[in-house]
This record gives C-alpha cells, sequence and structure tokens, in this order.
C-alpha cells in the first residue's frame, strides 16, 4: 500500500483525534471566605501543576484548567489550610471557607495540611490575629484587648504600663498607620490607654504589617495595622454581651434582608464613674472617669456584582477632678464602601470615609478658667483595583486622596482670667497617592512581590508661614490666601518582596520599602501625654523617610506543629523631628522654632516560635532591638538613644484546652528599661530648686516584667445559646513595674533630692460574664 492510498486515511484518523490533542480548558472560580467575609490575599495552590493564584481584595479567584482532577490547597495568614479534590469537567464555581487556626476545643487537625501562604508568600513581618486567637490571652479589666495582643507579638512593643501606644520596629507611636475598615484612626486609646479604642466584639481580625507593606498603604514610616470589623449576620437575628467589674458591652446583628443585607451595632460603657460617687470623700465623689464608644456597620448585596457597606463609628472619654479639671477626648469616624466585580479577572473597591479626632481641656481655679481644644478632620476617597492578569501575576493599583484639617489650638477663658483668648491658625492639606504592585509566581520556588507608590503631599492656605534659622530665629513669615497653593513635596516609595522555598518546610524571604510620612506627633520626652502635637508638613518641617532592609527564614516544625519566623532588619529614618533643649512646647503658632531636625537608624533581630495545634498553643518572642537618633544642637550632635529605644524584649504566651469546660492561659512579659531623661543636676535661684538635663535620653527606666492569668468556664453551650465566665488576674505575683519616676526635694532636707517612683497595678483581679444567642 502506498503512502498516497494512506493519505485519506490519516486525514480521516487526524480529525477524529484532534480534540484528544488540543484538550478543551475550563474556568474554576469562586470567593475564599472565613466565617463569613472575604479573605484578601489568600493562596490556591494546585499541586498537580506546581501553580499558585492568589484571591483578590473581594475573595475572588479565577483560573483555566483541562479536564481532570486536581489538588487544592487554600492557605492565607493565621487560618488553618484547607486541601480539596475537585475534578474539572466544565465551568464551575468552587468556594473554600477557611478556618482561624486559634485553638479549639474540637478541632479536628489534617496533618497533611501545610502553612503554603505564610512560606511561599514573599510577604514578610506579616501577622494576622483573629478574634479566637485573641481570647487565649488574659484579660486586663475584663476585656479581650487587640492593642494589647498585638504588644505580645515580636517588634512590636508597649508604650508602656497600662497603655494601648506601639512602638513598632524603632519608630514612635504617630508612625503607625490605624485602620479600621480603611478609615484612618489617630488615637486608639481610652482611659489613657488602658483599653483600646477597638470594641472586641465588633472586630473581625486585624493585620499588622512590620515591613513590605502592599503599596495600597502609606502615609506612615513603621507599620500597618489594617484592623476589619465584623460582617453582621445575614441570616438569623442574634445578640451578646458581657458584664464585667468597670465596662459593660452589647451586640446585636441581624438580617435586614435576610441572605441580601445585615446589620450589627455595638457599644461599649465604663462605669468607674459611679463608683466614684458611692464614696463618702468628696475629693473623690466629685470626679469623674469613663469612656464609651459604639460601633455600627451594615452591608448590603445589591447583585452578584456590587455590593455597599456602611461603617461608623463614635467613641468619648471623660477625665475629670471635680470641677477644677477636666480633659475629653473622642473619634468619629464614618465610611461609605462599594465593592463591584467587573469580571472573573477584575474588581474594585470605592471607599469614601470622613475622621475625626478631638482633644478638649478645660481648667477652672476660681480666677482662671480656661478651655483649650484642637481636633484633626479627614476627608478621603480610596479606589482600588484588582486584576489577575494572568494565573502567575495579580496586579493591584488605585489612587488615594486625603483633605487635612488640623486645629492645633483654641484657647477661650471666662471670667477675670489672666489667659486672653487665642485662636492658633488652622492647617490644611491635601495628601495624594498613586500606587501599583504585582505578586508574581517567577518560577515553582520563587515568589516576587513588587510595588511603587508616588505620594504627593501639598500644603494649602490660608495662614502664614515661617523661614527659620538653625538658631531658631524667624527670617521671614510670608501669609498665604484661603486655598493657595504654599508647597507641594513629592516622594516616590518603592517596595519589593520575594521568597524562596527552600524544601517543602522552610524559605527564606527578604525585602525592601521605603515609606514617606507627613503627619507628625510632636513629643517631649520629658513631659506628660497634653504636650503632644499634631503637625503637617510646612516649609520648615520636612516629609519624614525611611528605608527598611530586612531577610528572614522561616520553618515549619514536626509535622506543622510548631513554626519557627526569625527575621532582622535594618532601618534609616531622615527628617527626624524632636524639640530643643528648653522647648517652650505649648506655643502652637510659631512651633517650628522649637523644633530640631536629623536623622535615625534602628535595627534587630527578631525570633518567634510558635506551637499551632493541639490542646496547648501559645508562642514564645524575643526582640533585640536599638534605636538611636542624630540631631545637630541635641546630644552635641551624638547620637542618642531614642525615646523608644528598649534593647531586649520577651513575651511568652500559652492557651490550655483542660477539657469541654474549662480553659486556662498566661502570658509573661519582660522588657529592659525605656530610655528617658533624668536630671543631672539642680540650682537654686531666689530660693527655689530648678533642676537641669544634660544628656539627651541618656538614662534607663528599672527592667519591667509581669504575669497575667487567665481562666475561661464554659457554663452553656447550645446551638442557640452559649455563656461563659471569664476570670483573669493582671500582674499574678504583683512586681511594683514603674510608670513614673519623677524627683523632688526632701521634705525635711532641702539639699538632697528625692526619687519618687509610682507604680499602678498590683495583683488586679477581673471577671466578666460573657453571653451569646
Amino acid at each position: 500500500m502506498t503512502f498516497s492510498s494512506l493519505k485519506p486515511l490519516l486525514i480521516l484518523f487526524t480529525f477524529f483525534c484532534l480534540p484528544t490533542f488540543a484538550q478543551q480548558t475550563y474556568n474554576v472560580s469562586g470567593t475564599v471566605r472565613s466565617t463569613g467575609d472575604a479573605v484578601e490575599a489568600a493562596t490556591i495552590h494546585i499541586i498537580e501543576l506546581k501553580h499558585r493564584i492568589t484571591s483578590d481584595s473581594a475573595g475572588n479567584y479565577s483560573i483555566d484548567l483541562k479536564a481532570g482532577q486536581y489538588t487544592f490547597v487554600i492557605s492565607a495568614i493565621g487560618m488553618n489550610t484547607l486541601r480539596k479534590s475537585i475534578k474539572v469537567k466544565a465551568n464551575e464555581t468552587v468556594d473554600f471557607e477557611l478556618e482561624d487556626n486559634a485553638n479549639k476545643l474540637d478541632e479536628i487537625v489534617i496533618s497533611t495540611a501545610r502553612n503554603e501562604r505564610s512560606l511561599a508568600s514573599p510577604q514578610m513581618g506579616a501577622e494576622r490575629l483573629s478574634m479566637k486567637a485573641i481570647k487565649n490571652i488574659p484579660l486586663i479589666f475584663g476585656e479581650r484587648d487587640i492593642m494589647k495582643a498585638i504588644q505580645l507579638l515580636p517588634g512590636i512593643k508597649s508604650a508602656g504600663e497600662g497603655g494601648s501606644g506601639i512602638y513598632v520596629r524603632g519608630g514612635s507611636a504617630d508612625q503607625n498607620l490605624i485602620l479600621m475598615d480603611d478609615i484612618p484612626v489617630y488615637n486608639a486609646s481610652h482611659l489613657m490607654g488602658f483599653f483600646s479604642t477597638f470594641n472586641p466584639d465588633a472586630v473581625d481580625d486585624i493585620t499588622v504589617y512590620k515591613t513590605g507593606m502592599p503599596s495600597q498603604f502609606g502615609g506612615r514610616l513603621s507599620s500597618v495595622l489594617d484592623i476589619k470589623m465584623r460582617q453582621g449576620n445575614a441570616d438569623k437575628f442574634s445578640a451578646s454581651g458581657g458584664i464585667g467589674l468597670i465596662s459593660s458591652n452589647l451586640t446585636l446583628e441581624g438580617p435586614i434582608h435576610k441572605g441580601k443585607s445585615s446589620f450589627l451595632i455595638s457599644g461599649r460603657r465604663t462605669y468607674v464613674d459611679l463608683f466614684l460617687k458611692l464614696s463618702p470623700d468628696s475629693t473623690i465623689n466629685q470626679n469623674t472617669m469613663y469612656f464609651y464608644d459604639v460601633n455600627a456597620r451594615a452591608d448590603f448585596q445589591l447583585n452578584e456584582n456590587n455590593k455597599l457597606i456602611f461603617t461608623g463609628y463614635l467613641g468619648s472619654d471623660k477625665l475629670g477632678l471635680a470641677e477644677t479639671f477636666g480633659l475629653t477626648w473622642g473619634n468619629s469616624l464614618a465610611s461609605a464602601q462599594w465593592k463591584h466585580i467587573f469580571s472573573p479577572n477584575l474588581n474594585s473597591s470605592t471607599t469614601a470615609s470622613y475622621t475625626s479626632y478631638q482633644n478638649k481641656i478645660e481648667v477652672n481655679t476660681g480666677i482662671d478658667n480656661v478651655r483649650i481644644y484642637s481636633q484633626i478632620k479627614d476627608l478621603s476617597l480610596k479606589q482600588n483595583y484588582f486584576w489577575q492578569a494572568t494565573e502567575k501575576n495579580l496586579i493591584k493599583f488605585g489612587f488615594n486622596s486625603i483633605h487635612h484639617t488640623v486645629t492645633p489650638g483654641e484657647i477661650t477663658s471666662q471670667g477675670q482670667s489672666n489667659y486672653n483668648p487665642i485662636n492658633y491658625q488652622e492647617r490644611y492639606s491635601l495628601e495624594n497617592a498613586l500606587f501599583a504592585s504585582s505578586d508574581w509566581q517567577a518560577s515553582e520556588k520563587l515568589n516576587v512581590s513588587f510595588g511603587l507608590r508616588l505620594s504627593g503631599f501639598s500644603i494649602l492656605g490660608k495662614g502664614n508661614f515661617l523661614n527659620v534659622d538653625p538658631d531658631g530665629n524667624i527670617i521671614d513669615n510670608t501669609s498665604y490666601k484661603s486655598g493657595e497653593l504654599v508647597k507641594t513635596y513629592i516622594n516616590l516609595e518603592p517596595r519589593l518582596s520575594l521568597s524562596y522555598l527552600l524544601n517543602m518546610q522552610s524559605s527564606v524571604k527578604a525585602s525592601y520599602v521605603r515609606n514617606a510620612q507627613n503627619m507628625h506627633m510632636i513629643s517631649n520626652s520629658t513631659s506628660s501625654r497634653p504636650s503632644d502635637k499634631w503637625l503637617p508638613s510646612s516649609i520648615m518641617v520636612k516629609p519624614e523617610v525611611s528605608d527598611q532592609f530586612a531577610i528572614g527564614y522561616y520553618r515549619n516544625l514536626f509535622d506543622n506543629v510548631f513554626e519557627l519566623n526569625v527575621e532582622s532588619y535594618y532601618k534609616t529614618m531622615q527628617n527626624q523631628i524632636d524639640y530643643r533643649d528648653g522647648a517652650e512646647t505649648f506655643n502652637a503658632d510659631n512651633i517650628e522654632t522649637q523644633l530640631l531636625y536629623g536623622k535615625g537608624r534602628a535595627y534587630g533581630l527578631e525570633i518567634l516560635f510558635k506551637k499551632r495545634k493541639g490542646d496547648f498553643t501559645g508562642w514564645l518572642s524575643y526582640t533585640l532591638s536599638k534605636t538611636e537618633r542624630q540631631i545637630d544642637g541635641i546630644n552635641n550632635g551624638d547620637w542618642y538613644n531614642a525615646r523608644q529605644d528598649r534593647t531586649h524584649e520577651i513575651a511568652l504566651v500559652g492557651a490550655y484546652a483542660l477539657n469541654k469546660k474549662w480553659s486556662l492561659s498566661a502570658s509573661w512579659v519582660y522588657y529592659t528599661g525605656d530610655a528617658i531623661t533624668f536630671p543631672s543636676g539642680k540650682y537654686n535661684m531666689d530660693g527655689q530648686t530648678f533642676f537641669y538635663y544634660t544628656e539627651r535620653n541618656g538614662y534607663r527606666m528599672p527592667a519591667y516584667h509581669r504575669l497575667d492569668l487567665g481562666a475561661t468556664l464554659q457554663l452553656k453551650k447550645r446551638k442557640s445559646y452559649s455563656s461563659e465566665l471569664a476570670f483573669s488576674l493582671y500582674n499574678a505575683y504583683g512586681r511594683k513595674n514603674a510608670y513614673s519616676i519623677t524627683f523632688r526635694e526632701a521634705e525635711n532636707d532641702p539639699s538632697k533630692t528625692e526619687v519618687v517612683r509610682t507604680t499602678l497595678f498590683q495583683f488586679l483581679p477581673s471577671i466578666s460574664y460573657n453571653f451569646k444567642f
């Protein structure tokens, strides 16, 4: 048989076999969720293809696959890994539900599940804490506090006893971008820091970025705290709450339109002031001390492609000493967010928000009746796009615009006051940013994330703006009209992170990130918080800029029961701000005459060893760090310790599920003393003693350590109702940690100086009753 006679048979054979060689592909798409909320940046690993994709901000993913059987491994920071086998034979939608990896009594662990997200993702310095995980940490005043919980992580330092402020990798307290549902929060504390602004019953989870921040975040040097409010139950009505020794809370949630829309409203109030009134002592029963806050959220699923979310917050603190002194402060927040899906590969998120932080001080001496008021007010618009350009490349881009109004102080007086009313100039500015980033799987082992943020800060009139010489003397004072452009600062902020899988259990990562900051809180290390001021960049006050390099090693141990993370970083900071020696801190209009500028550096090593599974869970964290500044005019121009410098810090956290009724928890913290400025001597003038100071932050507070214990008793647990009693003991062995150290003349011998050490808490027990139905 010749070839020519076979040719028709070959053509016929090829025709019928063509579908086999050109196999059809099908689209598999869906949403990754956790407790009903979308999970952004979850990793979907298809084992057979050795290929990974990432979910977008709405938790959506999409991939084209040929017909066949595939194993999907879905993972995200702070969640248990899910492994699922899927047979692809047509276009279909497959949704995944992830669980938090917090300890649960009835948890069943799949030993083959691997924490792919933490190893393969190029994201460094990120930790996610769910409220279930925070539940295993001992309470203070009966509250499960978010800010106290993250202070137990490496590289995140407490600002002090009872305080909710944090220092992250050498940054000061104002260098942390705190977002609640994408709304900036300027003050995150209640009752002078003993509680945080965030009601745990209204919060779903918090993600902390210490480095390698995604490019959609900017405006602060040190960290991002991305806090997400909980979505209300769209299927049924429920209520939960708690009654503690000094505070109570209540949360209501349910459907507005069943299955399509929901609401959540949660409120708290302390009642310390009610106990004060019971005292027979008139110096106590006339005092005031309380706070309240209310969180609200409403979700509307308009259709498959559109969702609206409305968020609101209102909180206020009141501290008063009879009628002689009053301090009031609080936050007001509101936002509207629209999430839209253009296609399986492209969606967007649009957020318009308002935030306001106000502070009022009242002093009534009978002669001098003075009121001081200050405020920061922002109007913001943020647009995010998420585009799955290819199966190996997720692109994020968008813009952000914020209009700032800063009222540094309004002083009013009544009666025969010696103080004249003063209205310090309001400051206006416009902060804009364009950003884009790409998460790219370069190979089976190498993953890269790179991004760029272009930020611009425009100072607007009206007002007078100073030029000041190095000695603090005013060179000129220029007046600008309302809305007139004074000056614009432009900063280019690149970001790069990469990870390389060494094997199935370990990886190494490296990152570089540049951040710029134009809103500054000026703080005097020798005085108390009322002297702290928020100040926008001006002609004299330049944007702060930081460059951070980090490298890390990550390993899962013993069938993924344990996790070890080791990270090291080096950060340089430009245009750091500090007060001159002997500065007049109250002058808000000419504050530039009291300031000096220089540079800073911070470097350190962080270790986190975590047990994730079993009846006993917890972690050990250790931080070794150094933070310094160099500013001409301070400490003879030599490097000196920054206020937040702290050499060693250790945190040990454990939780044990004793049985189905009882769970126990404990945490122990230790850190070396903070850098502080103490007087180096004293002198007498006209019969009055004055202390003088030399080296800035050249002394140390005593070392701090504390043990907290907790226990939870499950009273009832039914499908429709549950209740529990939570017990805790703060500072269990009664360590007298120094809250402050002051100096005074000895009463019996004025030539001698006494050191006065103030301690806040010893053996502080609490009990709270929590319920849900």
